[in-house]
């Protein structure tokens, strides 16, 4: 555990090497990554942490925001003695994260990959961010006080997971213990709520502060069928790396899960760079 900007952050790093960051989507857990951080952990310093309230870390007092998030990750990377150069892996949400990071911190940034990376071309919120994250936490307790994280926490973690995946993984044992909290509801609760506004926040950050000139691979997920969904998502990932002149791989076949289906995909883009 690590005090990282005020707040107790549980951070896990191993292996040597070149640094590596590892960052998973929306409410994700250190523990997504056990395959994936298995492979490079030979060639690799890989660092792995949870963001506030979210699988063993304390919660923060306010709601997510971009910068903030981008700012974490060279505050965990300084808390462990990490001073130069890193790559950073940005799967779903934390692809937001990632690419700002590389915006904010260019002197820091290796390079990125980003995994099956949000992708928002028109990102509007409707409503006020004070508003939507009141409400949100309004939600969260709401939530909590009715016992739902106990009740139904990790069922509801094992039916997103396989959801979001095409292959059978096992539930790792840490998963019960943090998705029956009510900490990890609200996190997850108020990290859905903050989506728009990340979105909105990269869309504008952009503009004001190019890319520095490190490589980048986007890693696409596809399950190996021909829906339009899928081919559009597809699209959308293409059009992402060349905005960002990067590189297009696609991990077949996987789900949007690609560090449990396709972690030597993903091992693969990190150690490619």
């Amino acid at each position: 555990m690590l005090r990282v900007g005020g707040v107790p952050l549980h951070v896990l790093s191993e292996g040597s090497g070149p640094v590596c960051v590892l960052s998973g989507g929306l409410g994700m857990a250190w523990f997504d990554w056990e395959k994936v951080a298995a492979l490079l952990a030979p060639y690799r310093t890989v660092v792995r942490f949870d963001r506030p309230g979210l699988g063993l870390s304390a919660p923060a007092p306010g709601p997510p925001a971009l910068a903030a998030e981008a700012d974490r990750i060279a505050e965990v990377l300084d808390a462990l003695g990490h001073r130069g150069r890193c790559t950073v892996v940005g799967h779903s949400l934390a692809a937001f994260h990632a690419e700002a990071f590389a915006r904010l911190h260019p002197h820091r940034c290796a390079g990125l990959v980003l995994v099956d990376g949000s992708v928002e071309e028109k990102a509007d919120p409707r409503l006020p961010r004070a508003v939507r994250s009141a409400w949100a936490s309004g939600l969260a307790g709401a939530l909590a006080a009715a016992g739902l994280p106990r009740a139904l926490g990790p069922a509801g973690r094992r039916l997103a997971g396989r959801a979001q995946a095409i292959g059978h993984h096992a539930p790792h044992h840490w998963e019960r213990a943090a998705y029956r909290t009510s900490r990890v509801l609200r996190a997850c609760v108020l990290e859905n709520a903050s989506y728009p506004y990340q979105a909105a926040d990269l869309a504008q950050l952009r503009p004001q502060r190019p890319m520095p000139d490190v490589p980048v691979t986007v890693l696409a997920a596809y399950d190996g069928g021909e829906t339009a969904r899928g081919l559009r998502w597809l699209g959308r990932q293409r059009a992402l790396a060349a905005e960002l002149r990067g590189r297009f791989v696609v991990a077949a076949p996987s789900g949007h899960l690609v560090m449990a289906d396709a972690p030597e995909s993903v091992a693969q883009a990190v150690l490619g760079l």
